[in-house]
């Protein structure tokens, strides 16, 4: 029986979910396990709005299933901005400010959302620093990369 000492852990399907997604990857099975206390599940019906343009940022949106669209105050259709699938995120600044949504995010389908709330990250900074470095490094790079490719289609704009 010594040996069943050294066989690894099962991990809850929950928690596999979790460190599938980009901003938890790196996340060790503790420190999933800690993560796992902080977000929360919601389902969405189709069209039913996630939060408004102008609407104080409180939280980072994940979506688990379905899809979400976000878009134009209103206009999910002619206002389009993006739509995003499972594993993709959304609403992310809020984490670093409480500044204003700059558009509408609203359900395109039934989804469901894994919600991690900023006063939970604040609550990570001061409590678990190693696993909110770890969250804001994955969300740096995200960053990162969003403003590389801005930066691309302004090149591109310029020369057209």
């Amino acid at each position: 029986m010594v040996l069943g000492l050294f066989r690894p852990k099962s991990v809850a399907p929950r928690l596999e979910r979790i460190r599938s997604l980009f901003l938890f990857v790196d996340l060790t099975p503790g420190e999933l396990a800690i993560v796992d206390g902080l977000v929360h599940e919601r389902p969405f019906l189709k069209d039913e709005v996630i939060f408004d343009e102008g609407d104080d940022g409180q939280a980072i949106y994940i979506v688990l299933e379905g899809e979400v669209v976000i878009c134009r105050q209103g206009r999910p259709d002619d206002g389009r901005l993006a739509l995003l699938g499972p594993g993709t995120f959304f609403g992310e600044l809020a984490l670093l400010d409480q500044g204003p949504r700059a558009a509408q995010a609203r359900a395109a389908s039934d989804c469901r959302l894994l919600v991690l709330f900023r006063e939970d990250f604040m609550s990570l900074l001061d409590t678990q620093a190693r696993i909110a470095s770890k969250v804001g490094r994955q969300l740096a790079r995200h960053l990162g990369q969003r403003m590389r490719v801005m930066a691309r289609t302004a090149e591109t704009c310029q020369h057209l």
